[in-house]
């Protein structure tokens, strides 16, 4: 290569490359959807009070927050004959299969069984939840190319929930997600998913990885140094406030459309099909924004639509019993515009945190990858955690009673209402607000990847020249 080639524009990543690298997203996003919105509210119907099954999801997502970082230098410092990230993606894929059937086909009504293989399961998927993520950060390097490959995966990753929100119609309402009895069966589909999604991934998809470069020790001050990076940290913050905003609403979704807004459990699933199917669209429309006006202040625009959008559905009528499909049809293009905007902040942090990895990697000489991931798979199980500890006991102190058939008062329901309403909007708008003052956008990026090809090139020239001389070239010696 010639020194005239490290200003050219990488290849991008072709579209058969996503098809065959976004699988495994597929069965996560199955998975995420039942454990974020149904599960709960299945181990509080089986008999786990209310509070407690809250109180067990926080408890499993404060747990994570140890493990993430762990499994992000463990996979900075793989090296195998099948790659770095593949055998993670494997290992990880087993541990959630088996997790899934302890909780979904053989469930038992007790808080600490519900901790357990909640914690056991949540560690297969931040195995896989890492390695995939870190992996895509590997395939794409161009700054616009990020985007549209993040946004493009996570899109193709919506097709998994759809999919599951769609049981009801195709199976005649046999089987319905959030119904008790349909919850085994539609555990043993996600069981079988996950290896096929997985082995897809792992046969057809390439690692762009140097796989002689040295992988970095374990070391708790690489960890606290990328975290004190000011374009680290203003991802971090902002990925946090983004993950609670949305995040609040998951645990009482359910809740909401079916005591405030009057559908049935089985048109609340179809509601959230237009919420999730709009990341279809929405995701991949984000990353072509973000390729022409930058990451960061694309989610900044995406944050203000969601607060709009987020009120107008709030303001939208209840229905009442008997109701006609066009009467709860202004409900479900409230839910699509609101899916819309929030498919944006996950596709494109990561895409953002796949460039300070880069801006890492110039400055300190190490690839951090499976780390700076971890930071931001961390924020958002903190603001998991912190959601579901904050909603779960205000709607206990106004008297709502989230077992299945229960009766709630006005006061009750009016707070849940709210719970659903200011929480994300408040949250969203903050977020968006840390990214002002952001420094690393396209043209800073481009920088960063000429100095690291330039990096590359002549560190492939000294080892050709020691390979013909058989003489290393070594600094010379300080004075």
């Amino acid at each position: 290569m010639t020194t005239a080639a490290v200003g050219a524009k990488p290849n991008r990543v072709s579209f058969l490359t996503m098809l065959l690298f976004g699988p495994p997203g597929l069965a996560l996003a199955g998975f995420l959807l039942i454990a974020g919105v149904y599960l709960p509210r299945y181990y509080v119907g089986l008999g786990v009070p209310f509070v407690a099954a809250g109180a067990a999801l926080g408890i499993v997502r404060l747990f994570d927050i140890f493990i993430d970082p762990i499994f992000g230098l463990m996979i900075d410092r793989t090296n195998t004959p099948i790659g770095r990230f593949r055998p993670w993606l494997l290992v990880g894929t087993p541990i959630i299969m088996f997790g899934l059937f302890k909780l979904l086909v053989e469930p038992v009504a007790q808080t600490s069984y519900l901790i357990l293989w909640m914690i056991f399961t949540y560690v297969g998927y931040s195995m896989v939840i890492l390695s995939t993520a870190a992996w895509g950060a590997s395939l794409a390097t161009d700054y616009g190319d990020r985007a549209r490959v993040y946004g493009w995966t996570q899109g193709m990753a919506v097709i998994g929930s759809v999919g599951l929100l769609l049981l009801g119609v195709i199976t005649h309402n046999k089987l319905v997600l959030g119904k008790q009895t349909s919850m085994p069966a539609i555990g043993w589909m996600l069981i079988y998913a996950f290896p096929i999604c997985a082995i897809i991934c792992a046969l057809f998809t390439r690692e762009n990885l140097d796989r002689a470069q040295a992988r970095p020790r374990f070391s708790f001050r690489d960890y606290a140094g990328a975290i004190a990076r000011p374009t680290m940290r203003r991802v971090i913050f902002a990925d946090l406030l983004l993950t609670l905003g949305p995040g609040t609403t998951a645990p009482i979704y359910v809740y909401f459309f079916k005591d405030a807004k009057g559908f049935s459990v089985a048109e609340v699933g179809l509601l959230l099909l237009f919420y999730i199917a709009a990341g279809i669209i929405g995701a991949p429309f984000w990353g072509a924004v973000a390729s022409r006006v930058g990451k960061h202040r694309t989610i900044q625009i995406a944050c203000v639509v969601y607060a709009i959008c987020q009120t107008i559905l709030m303001a939208l009528p209840r229905v009442w019993p008997g109701h006609t499909p066009l009467q709860g049809l202004p409900t479900a293009i409230g839910m699509f515009f609101v899916g819309f905007c929030a498919s944006a902040f996950l596709a494109l942090i990561r895409a953002m945190v796949a460039d300070v990895i880069d801006e890492v990697k110039l400055d300190t000489g190490q690839d951090l990858t499976g780390l700076l991931y971890s930071m931001v798979t961390t924020t958002a199980k903190v603001g998991a955690a912190i959601s579901v500890f904050i909603i779960f006991p205000v709607l206990a102190a106004v008297g709502y009673n989230g077992k299945e058939g229960a009766l709630n008062t006005p006061h009750a329901v009016f707070g849940l209402e709210m719970c659903y309403l200011f929480a994300p909007i408040i949250m969203v708008f903050f977020g968006g607000g840390v990214l002002f003052g952001y420094k690393l956008d396209n043209a800073r990026h481009s920088a960063i990847r000429e100095a690291l090809d330039r990096r590359a090139i002549g560190a492939s020239v000294a080892g050709a020249e020691e390979t013909l001389t058989g003489i290393g070239i070594s600094p010379e010696p300080a004075e």
